[in-house]
Formats: structure tokens, C-alpha cells, sequence
């Protein structure tokens, strides 16, 4: 692999994270961040809880926090996945989902799924590109158009 390519790598994987998994939590290749599936586990058991609300708290605060670990959050999300063995939660899932948007939503997926890890209702992926530059980028982009 190229040094410029090694460089611009970043994995993330959370402090919270317990034993070696095959996994990071997170690549960010430049201002673009791969976000692994995760399952809303309790921390202390690492177990899903029995409470799907719960479980939902818990599976999108760990989806925040891997996105603050790279400088980003929610509203940089422009694609997720979301994987359910029950479709009939889709309404369920999308009531807990939305609050955690201030902005437009990223293009998205509900798929069902078999059986999850653990037992979880969900798993959730996605991928996330960083704002600032990117309306920064534009900015300069309108700018150079108007000089012309």
C-alpha cells in the first residue's frame, strides 16, 4: 500500500470497546467515514436488553460516539443500513432514529435480516462525510465562479 494511503487512514474504535474483536469500529479515509454494524448492547452486561427503547438508546449513542471519535456526528451521516429479522419495527425504530437528526437525513436502507448478533433487533452501518470542508469546498468553488 502507497505511504499517502496509509497516512490518510485513521481506525477508530472506542475506549469502551472490550477483548479484541475482528473488527475496528471505524475507518476514516479523509473527510469519509466507514462505519461497522453495532448492535444497542448494554455495557455492563454486554448483552441486549430485553427493552427494545433501550436497546435503541444504546445502539445509536454508540453510532454518536464513533462519529465524535472522528470529529463528526449524526448529521454527517449520508448513507446507513439498518438490518431487523422483525420488518414490522421498521416504525418503531424510525421514532428513535429521527430524533437524532437536526439536518436533512442520509439516504437509507431497512432491510430485513436473520438472525443478529446476540439476539439484537437491529444493526446499523453506515458511512459519514465530515460538513465543514465539504461547504467550505463550495464556498470557494461559488467564489472562483464569480472571479471568472
Amino acid at each position: 500500500m502507497p505511504r499517502k494511503a496509509k497516512k490518510n487512514r485513521r481506525y477508530i474504535n472506542l475506549p469502551s470497546r472490550k477483548g479484541p474483536l475482528p473488527f475496528s469500529d471505524a475507518v476514516l479515509i479523509g473527510d469519509t467515514l466507514y462505519l461497522s454494524g453495532r448492535i444497542g448492547l448494554d455495557p455492563e452486561t454486554g448483552e441486549v436488553p430485553d427493552d427494545m427503547e433501550v436497546e435503541l438508546r444504546l445502539l445509536l449513542d454508540g453510532f454518536d460516539a464513533v462519529l465524535k471519535q472522528a470529529g463528526m456526528n449524526m448529521d454527517d451521516l449520508v448513507w446507513v443500513q439498518v438490518y431487523a429479522p422483525d420488518v414490522s419495527l421498521w416504525e418503531r425504530f424510525n421514532v428513535a432514529y429521527l430524533k437524532r437528526f437536526s439536518k436533512e437525513l442520509p439516504a437509507r436502507a431497512f432491510l430485513g435480516s436473520g438472525p443478529l448478533f446476540k439476539g439484537g433487533r437491529f444493526e446499523l452501518m453506515g458511512i459519514a462525510v465530515k460538513r465543514e470542508k465539504a461547504l467550505k469546498r463550495s464556498v470557494r468553488r461559488k467564489t472562483a465562479r464569480r472571479k471568472r
